[in-house]
């Protein structure tokens, strides 16, 4: 089985802007069909509350016509075209049972479309667009106690049957998974909170995959920032994006891997190979 994660940092955008940079996410789009994956996993679609229009749907159809569509956006009291979450999935597969999981996060975080989870037989495949702890870290606090929800949440799902986790942690783990360690020691996603919040994530019985294939490779990364013209080119990354898996299924993996994503900063999907 092939599964593809990627923030697409605004579907709308990506999908009916004629900008460059839509352009770019365009061509980021036809490498993913070009990969053939059974399931892709999209964060921070940025949609309204009632989700995809029929533009959306109609234009995802022509890029990926034999799959089926499950969305999740942000609602109220959270705030409007914000966050959100996306499954495109094979409709060869057998039908999942999908839900919309609220963890008991704190402030508006449960509702801002941040997790879909699908069901098959044998296994779990969840998605999530973990919240960022803000400019001046002023949601570090309320991202702590996501954390732990999250954590908990996800070995509930565990303790069913294995589970295939992916997505926007917002977090770079360990000194190794961004270029400037020590001139980010207290930005959001590398301070000590957040990654031990990762680090109690894994404790619970899942296995970093691409450290699990890679051991130790430096200077592989999922995110550049686009405030930086140079950080690409220069690869002052960081690995933000995740696939995650039941400990007791990481013999079966095959691949984890980074997609190339060309000229375009921000993030660059992710694909996992495994065998179920």
């Amino acid at each position: 089985m092939k599964l593809i994660s990627w923030n697409i940092d605004s579907l709308n955008a990506a999908l009916t802007s004629d900008s460059p940079r839509a352009q770019l996410s365009r061509d980021v789009i036809d490498t993913l069909v070009a990969q053939d994956a059974d399931i892709i996993a999209i964060q921070e679609t940025k949609l309204s509350a009632k989700g995809p229009t029929k533009k959306h749907l109609d234009i995802l159809h022509d890029f990926f016509p034999s799959f089926n569509v499950a969305w999740r956006s942000s609602i109220e009291p959270a705030r409007k075209g914000y966050a959100g979450t996306m499954f495109l999935y094979k409709n060869s597969l057998p039908a999942p049972a999908i839900s919309y999981p609220e963890i008991g996060a704190p402030s508006t975080m449960d509702c801002e479309g941040r997790i879909i989870t699908l069901e098959f037989e044998d296994f779990f495949v969840t998605q999530v667009y973990t919240p960022n702890a803000g400019d001046g870290l002023k949601r570090l606090n309320d991202r702590q106690i996501w954390d732990e929800c999250y954590a908990n949440y996800l070995a509930e799902l565990d303790r069913q049957k294995p589970v295939l986790a992916t997505g926007d942690y917002n977090v770079a783990h360990e000194e190794i998974d961004l270029a400037n360690p020590s001139s980010n020691r207290r930005s959001p996603g590398f301070t000590d909170e957040e990654r031990q919040g990762f680090t109690n994530l894994l404790a619970k019985g899942f296995t970093d995959t691409f450290r699990y294939l890679h051991g130790n490779v430096p200077n592989v990364y999922s995110w550049w920032a686009q405030r930086s013209k140079t950080s690409k080119i220069n690869n002052t990354g960081w690995r933000i994006d995740y696939w995650l898996t039941s400990e007791r299924i990481a013999n079966k993996i095959t691949k984890s891997d980074m997609i190339d994503s060309g000229t375009r900063q921000d993030h660059t999907p992710i694909v996992l190979e495994i065998d179920l």
